[in-house]
């Protein structure tokens, strides 16, 4: 199973509209009618911070689509999903239906950015934590989007639960440019701190010491980093460990001065001007205690370009034998 940022899968539509009545189609089915939105009162466009939010480029969607099919995973948990219909959409028209079960909470981002998971396999319970709160702030969401639980089934067995998936897509590094620099990145590590804290209680809660689950989606930070250093931290009640430390890749970086890590171990990659790009792994997977006994190998599929193959981040996987 994997992870990727899908960046911005948004639908061809951008605007909400009233329809008083539907016109009626020919026999065939066909609809060969029009209809004018001249009123302003019932036609919303959809913007954020006066810009029109547009549908992900086609050409964009075709090779996150070609790439997704290349890893062939069971369960993939994505991140920057408009809705559930936009992602049973894409799943229809680029994916050929490989994944039937979907899952995806409208959850608290802005931009109508939601985590989802897609999965060869059938899914019990599923669990939104969008409302959760941190006890430094405890009349504010923790979460910019959501946190996701999702139970994995056996196909075969229906009443045997596979193991839990918990995906992320944490605060993200931007610093709006209005906004001192300085503290701005202060703001957005506190709340990643505070996120991440949130989602170690959570797991502790709802697993067992010896239980099957993963944690891993965009984390937005370094498995290292203060932010995450909880993750990485064994309590009696949950154990985490990131399997990505050493991937392979499905081919070799693009050559860069300086060159990317030898370890492969990133997805992201961030290049300000007149200075050295950046090489993060932000796109992480974390197993707990009885899943890395039985975890076999770990993957980057790796970008052609520098800007990356229909998305700024490059997707990551591991192959567990269950």
């Amino acid at each position: 199973m994997g992870t990727f940022n899908l960046n911005n899968l948004f639908s061809r539509f951008n605007f909400r509209a009233e329809i008083s009545a539907v016109h009626p189609v020919d026999d065939e089915g066909r609809l060969t009618s029009s209809y004018v939105f001249d009123d302003p009162e019932k036609v919303r466009i959809r913007t954020y911070k006066g810009r029109l939010v547009k549908g992900k480029d086609p050409g964009a969607q075709q090779t996150v689509a070609r790439r997704i099919r290349e890893m062939d995973l069971d369960i993939l948990a994505v991140q920057e999903v408009e809705d559930i219909d936009t992602l049973r959409f894409f799943v229809a028209q680029h994916l050929g239906g490989a994944y039937p079960h979907l899952s995806l909470i409208e959850g608290n981002d802005p931009r109508l950015i939601d985590v989802a998971v897609l999965s060869k396999f059938p899914f019990g319970a599923v669990t939104s934590w969008q409302h959760a709160v941190h006890p430094d702030l405890p009349g504010e969401r923790v979460f910019s989007r959501d946190l996701l639980e999702v139970h994995i089934l056996d196909p075969r067995d229906p009443d045997r639960q596979l193991l839990t998936v918990f995906n992320n897509h944490l605060k993200s590094q931007f610093v709006d440019p209005a906004t001192d620099p300085e503290e701005g990145k202060r703001l957005n590590d506190e709340r990643r701190t505070r996120q991440t804290d949130t989602i170690v209680r959570i797991v502790a809660e709802r697993t067992r010491p010896d239980g099957r689950y993963i944690v891993l989606g965009d984390m937005n930070d370094t498995p290292d980093a203060p932010t995450l250093a909880r993750l990485g931290e064994p309590t009696p009640q949950s154990s985490l460990t990131e399997a990505l430390a050493h991937p392979e890749e499905t081919r070799a970086p693009k050559p860069d001065d300086p060159p990317p890590p030898a370890s492969g171990s990133w997805t992201h990659r961030f290049k300000e001007t007149g200075q050295p790009a950046d090489y993060e792994l932000f796109d992480q997977i974390w197993l707990s205690r009885s899943l890395v006994a039985r975890h076999r190998s770990s993957h980057i599929d790796r970008r052609t370009r520098h800007g990356g193959d229909g998305s700024d981040h490059d997707p990551a996987w591991v192959v567990l034998d269950l």
